[in-house]
């Protein structure tokens, strides 16, 4: 097979391996193609782990990486972005075709999309090229189409579980407040709840809810605080102000976009949008660590 050599003139081609009797990308070349970073791509993969079997994904083993490295003319394990898994710290992801086609519908982004298309005619045309006598012995290539079938059949599954993306209008009180707490009661470990606005209406829908709660707001009451830590210890406060908009990120992994502060659902017209994009989650979450 080609060496990879990771510029960009270089055709996606030659950035597929076979590894392991399959063909594969690097998690890196990968993000490079869809122009995010490759602590991203490695991220969306792991806060979605469930969706990646072994036959979408998989880590290297150190050997693995020794061979790539071997059969290659400029390894991409030695660039800067990849120095992590060159030490073996930090073993490298490879998406199999099916694992690139999760991958792009869960980063949501237009580049990914347009590049899948020839990513997956990529595959396509390194099958055409390798010989019939690199597989006689081993029982390896799997249909192509029925790999297909299998990956929609994986998508309908997925789209059982429906986005939650709606408006509001004036006076549909109860209608907000009801999918504010189907939101909240979706969490099995952790709530972050970005309102700047966030007060007493807030706390008395959270102090029933046994979850660790964490609030971010500039404006919250520190005697409202004080009164609330003295009866219940569900929730934690945190005073910042780098944050405009109201979000909900339930677990770490779903984030939620409010169009109102939590405490005047249902008074004025406003939306609900469930966000889709890891990066856009991360960068919040990173933001909230610093």
């Amino acid at each position: 097979m080609n060496a990879i050599i990771i510029d960009e003139k270089e055709n996606i081609s030659s950035r597929i391996y076979q590894i392991r009797g399959v063909q594969v990308m690097l998690s890196s070349d990968i993000a490079k193609l869809y122009e995010v970073e490759t602590k991203v791509l490695n991220q969306t993969i792991k806060r979605n782990i469930n969706r990646f079997p072994e036959t979408f994904c998989f880590q290297l083993t150190k050997e693995e990486i020794i061979n790539l490295s071997l059969r290659s003319q400029f390894v991409t394990l030695n660039s800067k972005d990849n120095m992590k898994g060159q030490h073996y710290k930090y073993l490298p992801y490879v998406l199999t075709e099916q694992g690139i086609m999760m991958l792009s519908g869960l980063l949501k982004s237009e580049i990914a999309a347009k590049v899948n298309i020839q990513i997956i005619e990529a595959f396509v045309t390194m099958r055409k090229y390798i010989s019939n006598d690199l597989y006689k012995n081993n029982n390896i290539l799997i249909n192509h189409e029925n790999r297909l079938l299998k990956l929609e059949e994986t998508f309908d599954k997925m789209q059982v579980n429906k986005k939650i993306s709606t408006i509001f209008y004036n006076g549909q009180i109860y209608d907000a407040y009801s999918i504010l707490i189907s939101i909240l009661n979706n969490a099995k470990k952790e709530i972050i709840i970005i309102d700047n606005y966030a007060g007493k209406e807030l706390l008395d829908v959270l102090k029933n809810i046994d979850k660790k709660i964490l609030i971010i707001s500039k404006n919250i009451d520190d005697i409202l605080i004080k009164k609330y830590k003295e009866q219940y210890s569900n929730v934690e406060f945190k005073k910042l102000d780098i944050f405009h908009d109201r979000f909900i990120i339930i677990d770490r992994k779903v984030l939620y976009n409010f169009g109102t502060s939590l405490k005047d659902l249902g008074k004025k017209c406003f939306a609900i949008n469930e966000m889709e994009c890891d990066s856009i989650l991360i960068s919040i979450l990173e933001k909230l660590d610093d």
